[in-house]
This record gives C-alpha cells, sequence and structure tokens, in this order.
C-alpha cells in the first residue's frame, strides 16, 4: 500500500472513531434543548403588580362527597405526640432535606480531589504532507554547471501514544511510544519510506517547590476537612430543627390550652348573663346590669377569635415544619397533641453544662476543623515560597529501517539508547508575591483563633442565660399555680356577692378576667419552661428526649449522569 493510501486509510479511520464517539453518548454531556430556550421577560423583575382583593361573599355549602382533585377528604382531626412530630420533621422537613445533600457534595468534591493521581492515556496523530524548496546544481552542458531550485516533497504519518502516572511526591512518570513513517516523494535517501520507533520512559520530580507528599495533598486534606464542616453544619441543621419542632409544638399546645380557657369563660360570662336576666326579670337588679354581663359576653367572644386565630397559625406552622403528607397547611385538620407537658424541676449546674456544651457544639468543631485546614494552608504557602526546582530523567530508545516489523525488531533489540538527565531552577527575584500570601494565610488562621474564643463565650453566656430562664420559668410556674387558684376563689367570692346584691356585674366579670388572665399564664408558664428546656439543649448541642438521634446524607438520583 503505498503512503498517499495510508494517509487516506488513517484520515477515514479518525473520522468514523470521531463520529462514533459522538454518536454513541458523548452528546450526553453536550448542554441540550431546556434550560437555554427559558426567556425571562423584563418585565418581570421591574413591574411590581398590585393586590386585587374582592368583597367577601357567603360561601357555598360543599358537599361532603365533593372531592374534585381524587385524593379523599382529609381527616377532621389528627392526633401527633411529640416525638411523631419529631419523627416527621426528620423525614420530611424540606429545608432538612436541602441540608442533607450537602454532605453527599462535599464527598463528591473530596473524591474529586483524591482523583488526582489517577493515571492517564494519551495519544494522538499526526498527517504532514510538506513541500519544502531546495536548491540544486545541473549541469547543462560539459563542464557547465547551473543552480536549479527544486521541492524536496515528504509525507508523513506520526503516531504516538503513552500512559502518564502523577505521583503523590509531585513527579510524573511518562511512559510513551511513538511509531512514524516518512515517504520522500522527491526520491533519495537510503530507505525510503522510512520507519521509526522510539520508546520513551521519563521521570520529572520537583525538588522544593510542589516537592513532597504533604504540599501535594493539601488540596486532599482540605477538602476532607471542608467534608467534616459540611458534616457538622447539618448536625447542626438536625438539631436545629428538632428543637424548632419542639418549641412550635409547646406552643400549639398552650394555644389550645389557652383558647378552652377563652371559651370557658365565654360560658362562664354567658351564664352570668343569663343569671342577670333573671334577676332584672324579677326586679331585682337593674336594666343597666344587663348591659354590664352583654358587654363581658362580647369581650369574651373577642378573646375567643383571637384565640382561634393563634391557634391557626401555630397550627399552620406545625403543619409547615412536619410536612406530612395528607396535612397541607391549608387543610381544615385539627391537630390533637397527646403530649402533656411534664413540670420538673432539673438540678441544673452550670459547670457541667457549659463543659458539655464546648465538647457538643457544633459550631467550635467547624472551627476547630477551619483552623487545622487553615494550619495545612499555612504550610503549603511556605513551600509555595520556595524556588521551583526540578530534576529530570528520560531514558529512550529508538530504531529505523525499511520496514516497520524492521523497525520494531531493532527497537526490541535496544541497539540505540540515550539518556537525558535535566535540572532545572527558577529562582523569583524579591518573592513579596509568595510572602504576601503567607502572611494572609497566617492572619487569618489568628483571625479565625480570636472568632474560636468569641464563639465559645458567647456559647458560655447562652448556656447561662437558659439555665436562669428555665430556672425562672419554674419559679412562673409556681407563681402562676398559686395566682390561679387565689384568682379562682375571688371569683367564686365575688359571685357569691353579687347574688347577695352586693356586687355588681362589673366586678363579676373583672374578677373572672383576672382568673382567666391566671390560668392563661400558668398554662404560658408550663410551654414556656418546656421551651426554655428545649433552649438550654440546644445552647448545649444536644437535644431533649430518651431516645439518640442518627442522621444520613440523601444521595439524590443522579439521572443525567
Amino acid at each position: 500500500m503505498s503512503s498517499r493510501h495510508l494517509s487516506r486509510s488513517i484520515c477515514r479511520a479518525m473520522v468514523a472513531a470521531l463520529a462514533a464517539a459522538l454518536l454513541s453518548g458523548c452528546d450526553a454531556y453536550l448542554p441540550g434543548p431546556g434550560y437555554q430556550d427559558v426567556k425571562i421577560p423584563q418585565e418581570k423583575f421591574r413591574r411590581i403588580e398590585t393586590l386585587q382583593l374582592q368583597e367577601a361573599v357567603p360561601e357555598p355549602v360543599q358537599s361532603s362527597d365533593a372531592d374534585p382533585e381524587g385524593q379523599g377528604d382529609p381527616p377532621a382531626e389528627m392526633e401527633l405526640s411529640l416525638e411523631q412530630c419529631r419523627a416527621l420533621a426528620l423525614t420530611n422537613n424540606l429545608a432538612l432535606k436541602a441540608r442533607l445533600v450537602d454532605p453527599t457534595i462535599a464527598a463528591e468534591r473530596l473524591s474529586e480531589e483524591e482523583s488526582k493521581f489517577e493515571s492517564s492515556f494519551f495519544t494522538n496523530v499526526n498527517l504532514d504532507k510538506s513541500e519544502v524548496p531546495g536548491g540544486t546544481v545541473v549541469e547543462v552542458g560539459e563542464g557547465i554547471y547551473v543552480p536549479s531550485v527544486g521541492a524536496a516533497k515528504s509525507e508523513s504519518v506520526l503516531t504516538n501514544l503513552g500512559v502518564r502516572v502523577p505521583l503523590r511526591t509531585g513527579g510524573t512518570v511518562t511512559l510513551d511510544f511513538a511509531d512514524s513513517q516518512t515517504e520522500n516523494l522527491s526520491g533519495g535517501g537510503v530507505f525510503n519510506p522510512t520507519y521509526r520507533n522510539q520508546l520513551n520512559m521519563s521521570v520529572s520530580q520537583p525538588l522544593l517547590q510542589n516537592a513532597g507528599r504533604w504540599a501535594n495533598t493539601h488540596s486532599i486534606r482540605v477538602a476532607a476537612y471542608n467534608y467534616q464542616m459540611t458534616d457538622a453544619r447539618t448536625k447542626l441543621e438536625v438539631i436545629a430543627v428538632l428543637a424548632a419542632v419542639d418549641r412550635v409544638y409547646w406552643r400549639l399546645y398552650a394555644a389550645q390550652k389557652e383558647l378552652d380557657v377563652r371559651r370557658q369563660q365565654y360560658d362562664l360570662a354567658q351564664a352570668q348573663l343569663e343569671q342577670v336576666r333573671r334577676f332584672v326579670n324579677a326586679g331585682e337588679r337593674s336594666q343597666v346590669e344587663v348591659i354590664r354581663a352583654e358587654a363581658g359576653v362580647a369581650q369574651q367572644l373577642e378573646a375567643i377569635i383571637i384565640g382561634e386565630n393563634n391557634l391557626r397559625d401555630r397550627e399552620r406552622e406545625l403543619k409547615r415544619v412536619i410536612n406530612k403528607v395528607g396535612l397541607d397547611m391549608r387543610g381544615p385538620t385539627v391537630l390533637a397533641l397527646s403530649t402533656e407537658p411534664d413540670p420538673v424541676r432539673y438540678s441544673l449546674e452550670p459547670s457541667g453544662l457549659v463543659q458539655t456544651a464546648m465538647e457538643a457544639r457544633m459550631e467550635l468543631l467547624e472551627l476547630q476543623l477551619q483552623l487545622l485546614s487553615d494550619a495545612s494552608s499555612i504550610d503549603y504557602a511556605r513551600n509555595q515560597a520556595l524556588p521551583l526546582a526540578s530534576l529530570g530523567y528520560t531514558y529512550n530508545i529508538s530504531a529505523t529501517e525499511a520496514s516497520r516489523s524492521d523497525s520494531l525488531d531493532m527497537l526490541f533489540d535496544s541497539e540505540f539508547t540515550g539518556h537525558r538527565l535535566n535540572l532545572q531552577m527558577v529562582v523569583p527575584l524579591g518573592n513579596e508575591v509568595a510572602k504576601s500570601r503567607i502572611r494572609q494565610a497566617i492572619y487569618r488562621r489568628r483571625q479565625r483563633m480570636a472568632t474560636r474564643d468569641d464563639r465559645a463565650v458567647l456559647i458560655e453566656l447562652e448556656v447561662l442565660n437558659a439555665i436562669d430562664q428555665a430556672e425562672a420559668n419554674w419559679q412562673r410556674i409556681l407563681a402562676a399555680r398559686q395566682n390561679s387558684i387565689l384568682n379562682g376563689r375571688l371569683y367564686e367570692a365575688e359571685k357569691r356577692q353579687f347574688e347577695l346584691g352586693l356586687r355588681t356585674s362589673t366586678d363579676v366579670l373583672d374578677a373572672q378576667t383576672k382568673f382567666a388572665n391566671a390560668q392563661s399564664a400558668e398554662i404560658a408558664a408550663l410551654a414556656e419552661y418546656q421551651i426554655a428546656l428545649v433552649d438550654l439543649a440546644y445552647a448545649t448541642g444536644t437535644v431533649l428526649g430518651a431516645a439518640r438521634v442518627q442522621w444520613d446524607p440523601i444521595v439524590p438520583v443522579a439521572d443525567d449522569f
């Protein structure tokens, strides 16, 4: 086969290989249609619309059989315990779902850095056809020579392939094989065509800058620290979600009990109004007492409306946090809480709780990991300030023959070998850039150390404040309970005095209001004590409850991979 036919065959093979690669899946990594075609109009950013409201009209009564979405009617009531709410939040909370993907991303970043020492295969094929002008002397007559300009035409095909292995010491080992075929189309030469083969083995190793395992694994260490910091932030988010669930649960409990108190007071005001009307009809009281009693009923009705609105807000908040399927925030399902507060006084020892917080708070652990990363960055910056020096060694075996098989035989016989030793060095004059980077790394670490100390002081403050708040709320429970008992007795006394004609409806209603406020204060104290314990656990980096919490990162399905 002529060299021209060989070159054409090689070109066809290269084109076919490239087309096959594109058709076999390379297009999966190219941008496809979809997001490139999304065009958001400018008015979306610049125009502010007005809220259009319509006057309310009586809503038609819908049949219980109506189910436009075909999903079934939501339950009228759902009983939930605190443990169930925690489990639902850990499974369904949207903010937590997003946060649980972060460790997976960080793990992939670490895997990316660890893959920097993977070996690589390389190859290239070059086809070269050239015409080089050259001068010759031509005899035009006997003893007469004149110069003549001609063209030296040649065609060559060079194929090179090999393996490159990066080392953790910073060096690189390369093994490559080259095969070339050159044909002098103008004729001449010892071999035409000429086949050349060469086998090279080279080693390159930095001696100062970028030398050694420690410097070359710096990025891997930083990625590992970042992965651990991501885990710390994720754990902190899990604790925050659990604490938020507890707080919302007890606030909803307080809202439900507060509404019960207001409804009870409304019933008492209604009973007072009926009693006043009987006294007025009997001529024992003046008509003004009816007005006073009706005003008291209206006042209690307003309290019920406010309490119901507050209850709906708390229910929606808990529904959002637990994000249970079928428990939509717009749904009518009423949440019945089955966990009652357990007001137990605990011995809160400040020094032990502060020590627990110092060991368990993820913010301090994250800063500690960041300090380790900063220390590695300082060492790496100092390494980068060294002169750039590298030592290289190359060993090659060469062969040239009139046929490829003869050339390969000569190559395997190792008749022609070569050695090359190379030393390179670059020394910056002044090196201020590298020195500045070292100082920046040191300053950042010292800044981080100051931040860590400040964070430790703030955590200690949070723990001490949480201890005092828990103790104060316990005292509030005792005081509110005593106040509720006394105001209940006062209400009963004022009611008896009214029946004897010694008090007016206003006095009874005032006593009733004070009694209701005392009951509300007792409920609030119970809920706030439970919340104070939640805050104390959060301040120490822990959670309340008997069971430990174990979380795992979420690994999304990579459909486009």
